[in-house]
């Protein structure tokens, strides 16, 4: 029988490989806050185009990170919130959050980008 092959080299690789790329952290941190529905999430998420936050909300869905909610009415009403799994996963990030948070002014610097008003 062949042997299986593991997909991630470590637990920190099949972490990112959920919360990877630019938009699922931005999509947790404003799920973090409560429910939200797909305007509220574009609203919320400068940048992110239409096609690709929803593709990362099926991504993340997928994943078991987030829960979507479909009303049968007219217009359709959807509702995104975050699964236990998605709000430990949230917590994770926190810590990251505030290493940035304390890091902004250097990292803005080095990125030669102005740092956000506080």
């Amino acid at each position: 029988m062949p042997q299986r092959v593991r997909p991630y080299s470590c637990e920190l690789d099949a972490a990112l490989d959920v919360v990877g790329g630019k938009w699922k952290a931005l999509i947790l941190w404003a799920l973090s806050t409560g429910t939200q529905r797909f305007g509220d999430l574009k609203r919320l998420i400068p940048g992110v185009t239409e096609k690709m936050l929803i593709q990362q909300l099926r991504e993340l869905e997928h994943d078991g990170i987030i829960h979507r909610e479909v009303y049968a009415q007219v217009p359709p009403k959807v509702e995104y919130s975050l699964t236990d799994r998605g709000v430990s996963l949230n917590a994770a990030l926190a810590t990251l959050g505030a290493w940035g948070r304390e890091n902004m002014d250097h990292i803005c610097a080095v990125k030669g980008v102005d740092a956000p008003v506080h």
